[in-house]
């Protein structure tokens, strides 16, 4: 390790944030607990005790096996089996997967566009912010479920079968970015406002830097702390509106199940006994979800120079 790395690691643990962190314990096992969800998601191929995509493996004898603690349950399927003889504790896992692939993805992507819109609509002004920001108060009074479904709708009806099965994927991902950037683009133009009027920008301007340059170089990086602060708290949006969709069947594709596809499935058998289909994938989207938002929470309060 080098010397500027030691420096900046050393810099960071005596930090306020890092001592906030190890002040919290909620935060500490949020963070843990988020560690755990999202190593199991990304390392599933791996560390899944079975596939539950490989045909070969899957037998329809052990469909509705119950969760090991119980009397007819099997030691090798740990929370139980579903309608296909799939192992639901692998099939979390997999399905965790997608939610978190699919809402980092979104949330990347409203982030881009909500950022580069309020940065253009604060620096600039003008008819331009007006413009932008009407869009965003417009598209703010309807509920972001209903913007994602409408933009999912319009894709169902424009595309083929066929090709929409293909991109299914990215068509959520569009519709849940798209729903979502007006809160990046509010919050960004809020403190562009605030940045563009001070010394740091005018001398950049007195010098002859090009205004993309300014507000790339200068404005940009001073900006980004809210930016973060609602990054965090729409991945967990964004999770819960992916859920949402696919419980409604209008998500991701069956062949590739995330978590609000296992509820939805699972819920068919709700009432028939098989409880453990939709309670073990329903309290892994909850406690994934609850994790992120309090880390979003803690990091929000930690990042307040009000609250130091």
């Amino acid at each position: 390790m080098t010397t500027s790395s030691s420096g900046t690691l050393r810099r960071f643990f005596d930090s306020d944030i890092f001592h906030s962190f190890r002040q919290n314990p909620v935060v500490m096992i949020a963070a843990l607990v988020t560690v755990i969800c999202v190593g199991g998601a990304i390392f599933a191929p791996w560390i899944a005790p079975h596939n539950p995509f490989n045909l070969k493996e899957l037998d329809l004898n052990d469909a509705f096996t119950p969760p090991s603690w119980q009397a007819e349950g099997q030691p090798k399927f740990l929370l139980g089996t579903d309608d296909q003889g799939r192992d639901i504790l692998s099939t979390i896992m997999h399905g965790a997967r997608v939610s978190l692939l699919v809402g980092f993805c979104a949330v990347l992507f409203a982030m881009s566009v909500g950022v580069t819109l309020g940065l253009l609509s604060g620096y600039v002004g003008g008819a331009l912010g007006s413009v932008l920001m009407r869009v965003a108060d417009v598209q703010l009074s309807f509920p972001s479920i209903l913007v994602a479904l409408l933009i999912d709708g319009v894709a169902r009806t424009a595309l083929p079968r066929d090709l929409h099965s293909e991109i299914a994927l990215y068509v959520v991902i569009f519709a849940i970015g798209i729903a979502n950037w007006p809160q990046f683009a509010r919050t960004v133009r809020g403190s562009t406002l605030v940045e563009r009027n001070k010394e740091y920008v005018q001398a950049a301007r007195v010098i002859g830097l090009h205004p993309i340059l300014i507000m790339l170089r200068h404005v940009l990086p001073n900006v980004l702390g809210p930016v973060l602060v609602i990054a965090t708290l729409s991945l967990g949006l964004a999770i819960i509106t992916e859920a949402t969709l696919s419980f409604l069947g209008v998500g991701v594709p069956p062949t590739q199940p995330s978590l609000g596809t296992l509820i939805r499935v699972g819920n068919d058998f709700l009432f028939s006994g098989e409880w453990w289909m939709t309670i073990f994938p329903g309290g892994a989207l909850i406690t994934l979800v609850l994790a992120v938002n309090l880390l979003g929470d803690w990091l929000r309060d930690a990042l307040n120079p009000k609250l130091r």
